[in-house]
């Protein structure tokens, strides 16, 4: 699970390349397929990935089989109106290059948007704006609403191997 430096202390193009570096260097020490998953900004950071910008190295890349996007933040120009972007920064380039929604995903992405059913509307709305965009695109993707789940509690699952949630990352 990579860590990266936070805003204000670094950018969000160099906070999408620190996972970048992180993930590469996790795929140079093992085999095999690779399944992503990153909540809130991790959401965020996880659809980057699978951008057609990606950081990621065209061996790591390749080797993606699935992602899932947690409660992401998929389009950040939102952002720019909120004290929050004090931290961030956003201009409207930075704002628009970091919005996977408005990137191409790399061919053969295949991504679950989960988000809990009891989120913010905006984290509802943008996992199914992810969704619908990148399904015109030729990416295959779901959306998944964990009715009962709020912000806090829709990564629960991941500590449950049986659960939807982690089913729906290793993809059974």
């Amino acid at each position: 699970m990579p860590s990266y430096t936070l805003a204000p202390d670094a950018t969000l193009p160099e906070i999408t390349s620190q996972i970048g570096k992180a993930i590469d260097y996790a795929a140079d020490l093992i085999g095999g397929p690779i399944h992503l998953t990153g909540h809130s900004a991790g959401g965020h950071l996880v659809s980057r990935m699978a951008c057609s910008d990606s950081p990621l190295s065209r061996a790591t890349a390749d080797r993606v089989a699935h992602i899932v996007s947690i409660s992401g933040l998929h389009d950040l120009r939102p952002l720019q109106l909120t004290k929050m972007n004090d931290d961030l920064g956003l201009s409207d380039t930075t704002a628009a290059a970091e919005s996977a929604i408005l990137h191409s995903p790399l061919a053969g992405t295949s991504l679950t948007a989960w988000v809990g059913g009891a989120e913010r509307p905006e984290f509802l709305r943008q996992s199914a704006l992810l969704v619908e965009t990148w399904k015109r695109r030729s990416a295959a993707m779901k959306l998944v609403i964990d009715n009962d789940c709020h912000h806090f509690d829709v990564i629960d699952g991941l500590t449950n191997a049986e659960s939807p949630l982690c089913h729906a990352l290793i993809g059974t």
